[in-house]
């Protein structure tokens, strides 16, 4: 994947860090998750949910990003394990997290899950004046006027 359009998903994700997540092969539909990220880290994201939650046992998962604005769209993919490095816990862990799990950090019932991702496709919406203009006049949009997309490792 190009460096420019991986540093674009990275920076929009960041101001904006919500995916919808699910397993793969699973029966029910994603559901909104808020990503904890680590700017040195471009490879995972984490997540605190309930272990009964229905993506709480891990395993090959794909997640959905819209990024606010819709400037950036993502699929990405993956395998969701179990993050037990304890001074990564800790380093998440907020009010915002607690606010969702009042038991606190060491609630047996909370798992924090890491998402190693394999790869993703990446859109970028940057439609311009010009683009801008013929969306709201109903005239053609070439897609090379529309942003630009890439594939691989996100």
């Amino acid at each position: 994947m190009d460096k420019d359009i991986r540093e674009t998903f990275w920076k929009a994700f960041q101001a904006s860090p919500f995916i919808m997540m699910r397993l793969e092969g699973a029966s029910g539909h994603a559901e909104p998750m808020t990503a904890q990220l680590d700017k040195s880290a471009t490879h995972a994201i984490w997540f605190f949910c309930r272990r009964d939650n229905r993506i709480g046992s891990g395993g090959r998962a794909m997640g959905q990003v819209m990024t606010k604005g819709h400037d950036v769209f993502a699929c990405i993919s993956g395998n969701l394990v179990e993050e037990t490095d304890r001074s990564v816990r800790e380093e998440h862990w907020n009010n915002a997290v607690e606010a969702w799990f009042p038991g606190g950090k060491d609630d047996p019932s909370v798992v924090m899950l890491r998402f190693d991702i394999d790869d993703g496709e990446v859109w970028t919406s940057e439609l311009g004046l010009k683009g801008a203009f013929k969306l709201v006049t109903g005239q053609p949009i070439d897609s090379h006027e529309a942003g630009e997309h890439a594939t691989g490792a996100v």
